[in-house]
C-alpha cells in the first residue's frame, strides 16, 4: 500500500508541476497587468508603471521566459508566489482564504454527502413508493434551483427569524465577527456565520448524491450476489446494508472526492452572497485584476486539490471493496 501511495503522489506530484508552469505561460498571453494602470486620472507616467511591474516581476517588456525563470525560482528557493499587480502577497491570499473556503466546503460536502447517500438508500429500498416519489421530487425541485435563488431565500428565512426571536442568531455577511475571543465565543460565533452558506451549499448538491446512490444500489440490490445471500438467511436491510451497499458507494465515493476540488473554486456565488473572501471569490478578483500570479497559485490550488481528491478515492475503493486489497 505505501508504495503504491508513493507512485500516485510521484504522478500526480509531477501533474501538479507540468499543469502549472502551463498555466503560467497561458496566463501571461491572455492576462496584461498593465491594464491596471491604463486610464488612471492622473495619467500614471510609462516609467513608473515599468518600475511597479518589474518589482512586481510582471513586466510585459521582459521576455516571458526571464519572468517565468524568476517566478519559479521564487517558488522553489522562498515558497514564494509572487505578487499581484497592485502589490498584494499572493501566499498571504491564499492563507487566509484557503481556510475560510475549507470551514464551508468540508461541512457542506460532508453534509450532503451524507444525506444523500441516506436518500438514495432510502428511496431505492422503497423504489415507486410514496416515500420514493416524494424523495425524487424533493431533490429534482432542489437540483433545479439556482444557486442564487436559493441563497436569497434562505437569507430572508434568516433575517424573519432573527426578528421574530428579536435577536441575531444566523449572521447572513462574513465568515466571522472582529473582536470576539474565547474558544466556546469563537465556536459559536463561526458556526452562527457558518450555517447558512451551508445550508445553500447542502440543497444545491446533495441531490446529485441522492440520485447516483438511488440508481447504483438499485442495480445491486437485484444482483446474484445479493439474493445468494438473502437465500443464505439475510433479511433484504442485512443484505443492502452489508453487500449491496459497500459495492454501490464506490463509484459515489469515486464522485465525491473530485467534486471536492471543484467546490473549492467553484462556490463562487455562495461566497458573493455570503460575502465570504474564500477562493471562489478570490478566482475572479485574479481574472478581474490581471493578477497572472494569482491566477496561477490558484490553478495550482485546485490541481493539488485533485490530487488529494483522487489519492482520497483510491483509499476509499481500497476500504470498500475487499478484492483490491487483494490485487
Amino acid at each position: 500500500m505505501i508504495r503504491y501511495l508513493v507512485r500516485r503522489l510521484a504522478g500526480w506530484l509531477l501533474m501538479i508541476i507540468v499543469a502549472t508552469n502551463i498555466t503560467y505561460f497561458l496566463a501571461n498571453f491572455y492576462l496584461h497587468p498593465r491594464s491596471n494602470y491604463v486610464g488612471r486620472q492622473p495619467p500614471v507616467p510609462e516609467h513608473t508603471v515599468d518600475g511597479l511591474l518589474n518589482q512586481y516581476n510582471l513586466n510585459d517588456k521582459i521576455n516571458v521566459v526571464e519572468r517565468w525563470w524568476g517566478w519559479i525560482t521564487g517558488i522553489v528557493t522562498r515558497w514564494d508566489w509572487g505578487m499581484s499587480p497592485v502589490g498584494e502577497s499572493v501566499n498571504q491570499q491564499i492563507e487566509f482564504r484557503v481556510w475560510i473556503s475549507a470551514q464551508l466546503v468540508f461541512t457542506g460536502v460532508i453534509i450532503a454527502t451524507a444525506l444523500g447517500i441516506a436518500l438514495g438508500v432510502y428511496t431505492a429500498s422503497r423504489q415507486y413508493k410514496l416515500a420514493d416519489r416524494v424523495g425524487q421530487g424533493l431533490s429534482i425541485i432542489t437540483l433545479n434551483i439556482p444557486v442564487v435563488v436559493a441563497a436569497l431565500g434562505v437569507v430572508l428565512l434568516a433575517i424573519q427569524f432573527n426578528q421574530s426571536v428579536g435577536r441575531t442568531i444566523f449572521y447572513v455577511v462574513g465568515a466571522q465577527n472582529d473582536g470576539v475571543s474565547g474558544i466556546g465565543p469563537i465556536i459559536v460565533d463561526k458556526a452562527q456565520h457558518l450555517i447558512l452558506p451551508t445550508i445553500v451549499l447542502v440543497l444545491t448538491t446533495y441531490a446529485g448524491t441522492h440520485f447516483l446512490q438511488r440508481s447504483l444500489l438499485l442495480d445491486n440490490i437485484s444482483a446474484d450476489y445479493v439474493r445468494t445471500a438473502r437465500a443464505k438467511g439475510l433479511t433484504k436491510a442485512q443484505a443492502v446494508r452489508r453487500h449491496a451497499l459497500r459495492t454501490s458507494l464506490i463509484p459515489v465515493a469515486t464522485q465525491v472526492a473530485f467534486s471536492i476540488p471543484a467546490l473549492f473554486t467553484g462556490a463562487i456565488l455562495t461566497e458573493t452572497i455570503f460575502a465570504w473572501e474564500g477562493m471562489g471569490r478570490y478566482f475572479i478578483k485574479t481574472i478581474a485584476t490581471n493578477d497572472v500570479h494569482g491566477v496561477v497559485a490558484t490553478a495550482a490550488f485546485g490541481a493539488l486539490m485533485t490530487a488529494i481528491g483522487a489519492i482520497l478515492s483510491d483509499l476509499t475503493i481500497v476500504v470498500l471493496d475487499p478484492r483490491v486489497r487483494v490485487s
